[in-house]
């Protein structure tokens, strides 16, 4: 039966499939760890105080990308180039969405209003991460070569989302509840389908390594755009509410450190 814990289990037991997934999931967190270090570099004077967590998320970030990197070598494989139609974070960059690299590359300080669109981006984006993690850890949380690694993301993953939430319903009370609740939205209506092309992409990729026949990869092509077509319609509003967390202060003090895989 075609689930989505027998396309991750085929995916886990091929070295190729299994090397392109890494890849790509390093990558990104490689990306969002230097994004988070140059915004902390450059956070607004009048919002220093967030400086220690927005530090502490990129900490967490460069994390997993080791941890990704660790666990392909461990079954003595080397990270591969990750393909332009798979990569997130560039795609969302292309939109429009989040703060440019360009302006992170340079050494001028970031306003108010751009750290509440770092806040409100991060918000979506890490609601799609922790929603993925908790589906792994799910399906493969007692996996005895996964299944360490993948709590230990999805734990910060959750922190990361309620740190959002609470700073966001922070600086909402503080008089930028119009610019959170715009920038929610169109970086929402952005993120799915940004979302859906890249997980038409990585089915591509992973279709042509794994050698799946073209019905196969048609069936799992309509449920991506079934799950776009639900998103559009509905889906994409759990993505811009906010909420206080049960998880206060979940980024206040350092991150915790990888252990080895």
């Amino acid at each position: 039966m075609l689930t989505a814990k027998s396309v991750f289990q085929e995916i886990i037991d091929d070295d190729e499939a299994f090397r392109l997934f890494c890849s790509i999931a390093a990558s990104g967190e490689s990306q969002g760890g230097w994004e988070n270090a140059r915004i902390a570099a450059l956070v607004a004077p009048a919002m220093r105080d967030l400086t220690p967590k927005i530090t502490r998320h990129g900490a967490d970030e460069d994390k997993h990308g080791r941890i990704f990197n660790a666990l392909m070598r461990k079954r003595g494989l080397e990270p591969v180039p990750v393909p332009p139609d798979t990569d997130y974070t560039m795609l969302l960059e292309q939109r429009g969405i989040g703060l440019a690299h360009d302006k992170l590359r340079r050494d001028e300080p970031l306003t108010e209003e751009d750290v509440v669109v770092y806040l409100a981006h991060s918000r979506v984006t890490e609601e799609r991460a922790a929603a993925q993690m908790q589906l792994l850890v799910k399906y493969f949380g007692d996996h005895p070569e996964l299944g360490k690694a993948i709590r230990m993301i999805c734990n910060d993953e959750d922190n990361h989302l309620a740190y959002c939430h609470e700073e966001l319903l922070r600086l909402a009370r503080a008089g930028h509840g119009r610019l959170i609740q715009r920038t929610l939205r169109e970086s929402a209506l952005a993120e799915i389908q940004v979302y859906r092309d890249v997980s038409l992409a990585v089915m591509r990729h992973m279709g042509r390594i794994l050698e799946w026949p073209k019905a196969k990869g048609a069936v799992l092509a309509a449920g991506i755009h079934g799950m776009y077509a639900y998103e559009r319609a509905a889906g994409w509003h759990r993505m811009i509410g906010l909420r206080m967390p049960e998880r206060l202060d979940a980024l206040g003090g350092p991150a915790t450190p990888a252990p080895a895989f």
